[in-house]
């Protein structure tokens, strides 16, 4: 039987188009859809279990996959199977999450699983971009309970024009590269890199997106109605008691208000409310407490966000004492650790950053080998969060999804401000040693510093901020909270992250929790948030002002030195003997790469002694050394022959050519012994390939003044003494010979 195939299409305005269709694949899942652009096809597939889960949050799952099938490629390694997620999809997965998750009722417990694959690769077509987009319309051909359409779209600017969706050869000539997720009403999640722009043209991007997100909501919303909107599934909803509520209100939100009033520290503050819960919770007799289960709880945390929500409305005040606009206080160090390439602690309130920086050769550049895209970093960054940095103990299961996301945030903070001719590869790892609200920013404070102190010659330095907001719809009151929490981080209403330099945003992390969130408040936050990082950057510079001139002693030095592409091979040498060689006598390292345009080979030397990156230049130049007709050249004797001597070019060590005892005087030379002797340092003029003999000619005799009266001689062979000796013999003997006659 023929499938019925359901299908829209979305135009993205410059001929490119974006089609969703139903019906063909996958049928026994609760939503499926195949998204193409191009020849780029994503597979999408939701499964939400039909039985609530015991615990108190939604499962949810997103799978984000990309086959190398798709792209006409095996995976790398011995095992030749997709494992593991790379961080790339891990960012990806990220993004659709932050999304979805908020458009599930709170109350709805049941294990759901969004699982996106990328089937067929096409290289005009970035397909996370449409990773949001394939999501939601299979959920909107489900029966979940889910509030609305979304979709999530790439915004760049090239040449000054916004551009949806752009190509991977477009995005590297944007200043902007913006990912944008939204319902047809509400901006719900932004995250990008950008350079240097400002608020107002953040805000614009925002916009543009916004905009064709809402026709991408349009066409989900016609093509479930085309297949048959399905009614949404009814599922055991969580119980309600608005009594309870009411009285664990009345007993909690006083005393919660006046310790939050207080102004103390997270240790002391936590204990306060967590005695606050105890004494409710006390206050039920046993079967009330069974009975009503986690209720109370529940009803107590509630009490408290409104406690908190309502102090910072109402009197301008933070749960540490701080006003909305205040930092907390901050205190930097550079070069802690003695011994690593650069290093530097930054610690705002109770977060703290522990950044090192290590510089290598292109060889340590991480590699990215994607379906999607092979390339590789010269500059990454990793960030560690440990359990201690929040006083816990928990399990340690390799590097969470947390710390890739975090990790490549201050990543795209940093990498346009590391300059386009640093020679090296430049690795940053942040350890988070405190944390209490956004370590993700110290990390890019912490980062900075690092390089700076490491000598990387960074274009300017960045800094960032975790802003937050609280708002409340029927009073029009807001409160744009500069430096949050971690307790502030879940209360409010929008949560954002910018990091930039003096001159504009690099880069930014939000989300946006409330509906309708207006571009006014929007803009009105960045402008509050651009006051708070630059007073965080004054702090990192007044600690370290500009880059260091050089290297650490004990570090690495690089030098770049690029040359013909046929004096590769001669660099090498047979197996690799020269360079190997060259390593192990000069303490470097090298490596060779050729330029994929021109051709020419590029020699990194990486060396932590100057004596021995000189030895290896001087080799380079030695093996390159090509003399100029005509030019004139100081040699060394090293080596002494009958028919001449073999001189070494001093500027080039290594490089012998012949010197025939014809070419020593103009006089008539017996001996080469009677003209130069070994070690002489003498001139020569260079005269090219001798018709003649096909060999290299140099002179010494051209450079010395010609006798008066001189008369050309023929030319002597190069024969060994005895062969002359011989002919002399001969001679003697037809001499003898005549005079007898």
């Amino acid at each position: 039987m023929i499938p019925q195939v359901f299908k829209e299409t979305i135009d993205l305005g410059d001929g490119r188009e974006i089609t969703i269709e139903t019906g063909k694949l996958a049928k026994q899942a609760h939503g499926s859809v195949v998204v193409q652009s191009g020849k780029c096809m994503l597979l999408c597939t939701v499964v939400s279990n039909y039985k609530q889960s015991d615990v108190d949050f939604l499962p949810l799952t997103v799978d984000y996959r990309e086959k190398f099938a798709a792209a006409g490629r095996y995976p790398g390694g011995f095992f030749k199977r997709e494992a593991r997620p790379s961080d790339g999809e891990v960012l990806t997965m990220r993004l659709v999450d932050r999304v979805l998750r908020p458009l599930f009722p709170k109350d709805y417990h049941a294990e759901t699983q969004v699982m996106i694959q990328l089937m067929s690769h096409d290289d005009d077509v970035m397909p996370d971009a449409m990773a949001g987009l394939a999501a939601s319309a299979a959920i909107q051909l489900s029966d979940f309970p889910f509030e609305c359409a979304i979709s999530e779209a790439r915004v760049g600017r090239v040449n000054g024009e916004f551009v949806i969706n752009p190509t991977r050869t477009q995005l590297a000539e944007s200043d902007i590269d913006m990912m944008i997720g939204a319902s047809a009403d509400s901006v719900m999640m932004v995250e990008g890199e950008m350079d240097e722009i400002s608020e107002e043209e953040m805000t614009e991007a925002i916009k543009f997106a916004h905009e064709a997100i809402k026709v991408q909501c349009e066409a989900q919303v016609k093509l479930a109605e085309a297949f048959g909107k399905k009614e949404t599934r009814e599922y055991a909803a969580e119980r309600e008691d608005e009594d309870l509520a009411k009285k664990v209100h009345d007993m909690a939100y006083d005393k919660v208000y006046a310790i939050a009033q207080a102004g103390s520290a997270k240790h002391e503050r936590s204990q306060a409310f967590s005695d606050i819960k105890d004494e409710i919770i006390a206050t039920f007799s046993e079967e009330e407490q069974e009975d009503f289960g986690s209720l109370i709880s529940k009803y107590y945390y509630k009490a408290e966000k409104a406690a908190i929500r309502d102090l910072t409305l109402n009197e301008g005040l933070r749960l540490d004492g701080r006003k909305t606009t205040d930092i907390r206080p901050i205190w930097c160090e550079v070069d802690y650790l003695p011994s690593v390439h650069g290093s530097s602690i930054f610690t705002r309130g109770e977060t703290q950053a522990l950044a090192t920086v290590t510089l290598g050769t292109s060889r340590d550049a991480n590699m990215i080998d994607m379906p999607s895209y092979e390339g590789e970093e010269r500059f990454y960054l990793h960030y560690n969060f440990p359990p201690f940095s929040t006083g816990e103990a928990r399990p340690i299961r390799g590097t969470s999804r947390r710390e890739v996301g975090h990790g490549n945030l201050a990543q795209r903070a940093l990498k346009g401000m590391v300059p386009e001719d640093c020679p090296y590869t430049v690795r940053v790892v942040s350890e988070v040693l405190e944390s209490n609200g956004s370590s993700s920013m110290a990390t890019v404070c912490a980062g900075t510093m690092a390089m700076m102190d490491a000598g990387v010659q960074m274009k300017k330095p960045v800094s960032g901020i975790a802003m937050g907001l609280i708002s409340d719809a029927e009073s029009g009151k807001y409160a744009v909270l500069s430096d949050i929490l971690g307790d502030e981080d879940h209360l409010g209403d929008m949560d954002f992250k910018v990091t930039g330099t003096a001159d504009g945003i690099t880069a930014c992390q939000m989300d946006i929790k409330v509906k309708g969130l207006s571009y006014e408040i929007l803009v009105n936050a960045l402008k509050q948030a651009r006051d708070g990082r630059l007073h965080i950057l004054e702090k990192l510079t007044d600690t370290i002002s500009q880059p260091n001139e050089d290297v650490k002693s004990y570090a690495p030095k690089m030098v770049s030195v690029r040359i013909p592409n046929e004096y590769i091979g001669a660099m090498i040498g047979p197996g690799g003997k020269v360079i190997q060689e060259l390593q192990k006598e000069t303490g470097t390292t090298i490596v060779i790469n050729e330029d994929p345009v021109t051709e020419e080979g590029i020699i990194e030397i990486l060396g932590t002694g100057q004596e021995g990156i000189d030895a290896v230049l001087a080799k380079i130049d030695s093996v390159t050394f090509k003399p100029q007709v005509g030019s004139v050249y100081e040699v060394k004797v090293i080596k002494m022959l009958d028919f001449g001597a073999v001189v070494e070019y001093t500027e080039a060590p290594g490089n012998e050519v012949l010197l025939h005892v014809s070419e020593l005087a103009w006089e008539r030379t017996e001996n080469v012994s009677d003209v130069v002797k070994l070690g002489d340092i003498i001139d020569v003029k260079y005269f090219g390939i001798d018709k003649r003999t096909r060999k290299e000619k140099v002179s010494r005799k051209a450079l010395l003044e010609k006798p008066e009266g001189y008369k050309e001689r023929a030319p002597r062979e190069d024969k060994p003494r005895g062969d002359r000796n011989r002919d002399r013999n001969r001679s003697g003997d037809r001499d003898r010979n005549k005079s007898r006659d």
